[in-house]
C-alpha cells in the first residue's frame, strides 16, 4: 500500500527537499539569547556587616588549659586528681568559668567511657557558664 514518489523525472533535476533549514532560526536564537543576557540588570547579593576596625590584640600568653578525664567506670579527673562527685565537679566548672580569662576544658574520655557520663560532663560544664569547652583524642574512635 505505499505509493513511490519518483525521483522528479529525467529532467536531471534535484529532488526537491521536503525538511525545514533550522540554521537561520538557531541564528535568531543565539541572537535574542545574547541581547538577553546583555540586557538583564546585574544583581548584586549583598549582606551588610559591621566589621570591627583595627588590630586586634596581640596576646603571646598561651590559654590555661584544664584537663578533664572520664575513665571507664565514670571517674572522673581534674587536671590528673579525682573528683569526689558531682557538687564538688560543679564547683571546679563554675569557678573555672568565673576566672579571666576563662580557661580552656579539654574534655578526654575514655574509649569505653559511656556516652551519658560525657554528655552529663558537657551539659554540667554550660549550666555553669563554662564557653570554652572541648573534646579532646577523638582519634581514638575512629574506626
Amino acid at each position: 500500500m505505499g505509493m513511490n514518489v519518483g525521483g522528479g523525472g529525467a529532467s536531471g533535476e534535484p529532488d526537491v527537499l521536503v525538511e525545514m533549514n533550522t540554521t537561520p532560526l538557531i541564528d535568531v536564537m543565539l541572537v535574542l539569547l545574547i541581547m538577553l543576557i546583555l540586557t538583564i540588570p546585574i544583581q548584586m547579593h549583598a549582606v551588610a556587616l559591621n566589621l570591627p576596625n583595627g588590630k586586634p590584640p596581640v596576646t603571646n600568653v598561651p590559654p590555661k588549659v584544664v584537663q578533664i578525664d572520664i575513665d571507664f567506670d565514670g571517674t572522673i579527673s581534674w587536671n590528673g586528681t579525682e573528683v569526689d562527685g558531682q557538687a564538688r565537679l560543679s564547683q571546679l566548672l563554675t569557678q573555672a568559668a568565673r576566672t579571666s580569662p576563662q580557661p580552656e576544658i579539654h574534655i578526654r574520655p575514655n574509649k569505653l567511657a559511656p556516652y551519658r557520663d560525657v554528655a552529663q560532663l558537657m551539659a554540667l560544664a554550660q549550666r555553669d557558664g563554662v564557653t570554652k569547652l572541648g573534646l579532646v583524642g577523638n582519634d581514638q574512635f575512629a574506626p
